[in-house]
């Protein structure tokens, strides 16, 4: 079944409590929200309890986040494999583009109730140069 590329966007205002010892963003945390976007997308289009996490790529953070911030996750499918979906996931200060915070790609697996993967039938086709490119960096990460 072919499935349209489409953005899905979720927001978290950074509390105190996702804060690490230098008063900025933890990692970690940031991380949980990025895969929980990319979820999102992932299960938008299979059944979410047949959905697992098998690896995040190039989560590279390019300034610091501070508490009371609002942060943007914009995420889209843009590979499909036999039982695998990867997802692009940026995320941004306040829905601007121009204040990137970080980006990369998560890959999702469909399984069955033994988490065995099991092939999902979705295919994904690239319409905009954009997705063109995004398609192209999501072959070329390690397997």
């Amino acid at each position: 079944m072919e499935i349209d590329i489409k953005n899905y966007q979720s927001f978290r205002m950074v509390k105190g409590e996702d804060l690490n010892h230098h008063k900025t963003l933890f990692a970690g945390r940031c991380a949980e929200w990025i895969v929980e976007s990319g979820f999102i997308a992932a299960a938008s289009v299979l059944d979410p309890d047949h959905v697992v996490c098998l690896k995040i790529y190039g989560l590279e953070f390019l300034k610091p986040v501070r508490c009371g911030d609002i942060l943007c996750f914009k995420s889209r499918i843009v590979f499909t494999g036999r039982s695998s979906l990867i997802v692009y996931v940026s995320t941004s200060l306040h829905e601007s583009d121009e204040n990137a915070v970080n980006d990369g790609f998560i890959k999702f697996i469909y399984v069955d109730d033994h988490t065995n993967a099991i092939p999902h039938q979705l295919t994904v086709t690239p319409k905009t140069d954009e997705d063109k490119l995004l398609m192209e960096k999501a072959k070329a990460l390690p397997r």
